[in-house]
């Protein structure tokens, strides 16, 4: 981590914690949950080299940044809100980038391309696709329909009660139970696999001392920050009537593991794959399915993900 530089700038009413190195084009890097800018370490240093400035946030909510206390703070107009600000800070002359995003840090990207693609150049997201905006069903009541009220999303939802429950474990269990094997389901009084006494081996991307990062993180901070952004999807989906129909129309790249549980859902492999992902995203140059890769690509194939990243924004 030798020369990443860090510093906490104001965007949108709040104080947002940055982690960048290098010097030439912006490459905006966006993370997701349980995650911080530090998912982004990889690329950070191998992007820097390759002359562009790797800029990664801690989002609203997340690590060193500011969690706001009202739910209602954290919808995707708020992010994005956050984003725009934060892009003509670190490319005044410019004002727009390259962005790259992960999981939330995914949804948020294809969001701002919608919103404001003046502000991105090109993007790269990896795990998430664009999701259709439809009046039909909010994504909650269809998550909800597919597995029950024991989804992860549909028991994030009130307020305190994951939080407790994360709690009578401890973050450090809670952060490296998602981290090695997320979990789509989260049964109320057995939330993981394993049992409590049972340790954990960690996958082979991260070590301990990588995982405690974000073990120490997440105790300081807590999850109510991050889990906010769940507790607004049924508010997104509402505030998000206006855009139905609409696509993203900036050049794009989408990676994706085959064992990563967003490209396991239900009918996902059909959208991305049968026309429907082309149709919403037509700037959709390249779709990379890696094989026996799980949901945190970035940080499993870090190598094959900086050059993926490389060559397609090289072309621009």
């Amino acid at each position: 981590m030798e020369g990443i530089e860090h510093r906490v700038v104001k965007v949108n009413g709040i104080n947002m914690h940055l982690a960048e190195k290098g010097e030439g084009p912006v490459i905006l890097l966006l993370h997701g949950f349980p995650e911080l800018w530090y998912s982004w370490r990889h690329q950070i240093v191998a992007l820097s080299s390759m002359g562009y400035r790797a800029v990664a946030p801690d989002l609203r909510g997340f690590g060193d940044s500011d969690a706001p206390d009202s739910v209602a703070s954290y919808t995707c107009f708020h992010v994005i809100g956050d984003l725009v600000e934060l892009i003509n800070l670190v490319a005044p002359d410019e004002r727009k980038v390259f962005v790259v995003g992960h999981d939330w840090g995914a949804y948020m990207a294809w969001y701002l391309c919608m919103f404001r693609p003046d502000k991105v150049k090109a993007v790269v997201n990896l795990s998430v696709p664009f999701i259709r905006l439809s009046r039909e069903m909010s994504p909650l009541d269809a998550w909800r329909a597919v597995y029950g009220n024991d989804h992860y999303v549909s028991r994030f939802q009130e307020v305190g009660v994951i939080e407790s429950e994360f709690a009578e474990i401890g973050a450090e269990r809670v952060v490296k139970e998602f981290l090695t094997d997320f979990p789509v389901l989260l049964p109320k009084g057995k939330l993981f696999k394993r049992s409590l006494d049972e340790p954990i081996t960690l996958p082979r991307w991260l070590s301990e001392e990588e995982a405690d990062y974000y073990v120490t993180k997440f105790e300081k901070g807590g999850f109510t920050g991050p889990l906010n952004y769940y507790r607004n999807l049924y508010r997104n989906w509402e505030l998000l009537a206006p855009w139905v129909g609409c696509g993203v129309k900036t050049a794009a790249k989408f990676i994706v593991g085959d064992k990563d549980l967003a490209y396991n859902m239900p009918g996902m492999k059909d959208y991305i794959h049968g026309g429907g992902f082309k149709e919403d995203v037509p700037s959709l140059q390249e779709v990379v399915v890696l094989e026996g890769v799980g949901h945190f690509i970035n940080m499993e194939k870090p190598y094959q993900i900086t050059h993926h990243i490389y060559n397609f924004f090289s072309q621009f």
